[in-house]
């Protein structure tokens, strides 16, 4: 099969992104958002789910990290959508429960084509590092409405905000790449209605 690959360019007041994505890759990673934290948690994201990503975000980080953070979301859900195609034969859900120190996180994914995100973090500071905590929904919102996605994302123990959003990241990952990859007794796509969109 063909390596599921794309190229998205978006382009605002607010933000200049341009993002090369590989689906079937080997985790490695060029990311430059301005955010040293983001940076790490894109990172972790592209190694722990095999996936290739070059990114490079020029946002309005005068203002503050929302515009950038977001704006990431939903060039990341347009590129996953895009390399997807036609979903044919692929797996369509994925879940992982991944552990980090005393953090346990659950992700739980549908690529059905109807976006819908159930986010259910804590947090007990406003920033790690340069990235407000709040931001990480928005990140995942807007993952999940452009790529067509129901995501789920639940915090089942922990208390370290960075463990917290690590591992939010690191599940997202796995369970994404579950979710994408091909099982050889799926003919077509895995709906009774015969497509998914």
């Amino acid at each position: 099969m063909s390596i599921r690959s794309t190229e998205i360019t978006r382009k605002t007041k607010e933000t200049e992104i341009n993002m090369e994505f590989t689906l079937d890759g080997s985790g490695k990673a060029q990311i430059e958002t301005g955010i040293g934290f983001f940076n790490h948690m894109l990172e972790s994201f592209t190694r722990h789910g095999f996936f290739d990503m070059k990114l490079s975000v020029k946002g309005d980080l005068y203002v503050d990290s929302h515009h950038t953070v977001e704006d990431t979301g939903i060039v990341l859900g347009q590129a996953i959508k895009a390399a997807l195609g036609d979903k044919q034969g692929i797996k369509r859900y994925g879940s992982f429960i991944l552990p980090m120190d005393e953090t346990l996180v659950l992700c739980a994914i549908d690529l059905s084509g109807r976006p819908y995100l159930s986010y259910d973090l804590n947090f007990t500071m406003d920033k790690v590092g340069y990235m407000e905590t709040e931001l990480v929904k928005e990140f995942f919102y807007a993952i999940s409405y452009s790529a067509g996605m129901n995501l789920h994302i639940k915090l089942l123990n922990g208390g370290n905000n960075h463990h917290i959003i690590e591992a939010a990241f690191k599940a997202f990952a796995k369970a994404l790449d579950e979710a994408c990859s091909y099982d050889e007794r799926i003919q077509g796509v895995l709906s009774t209605k015969g497509s998914i969109d």
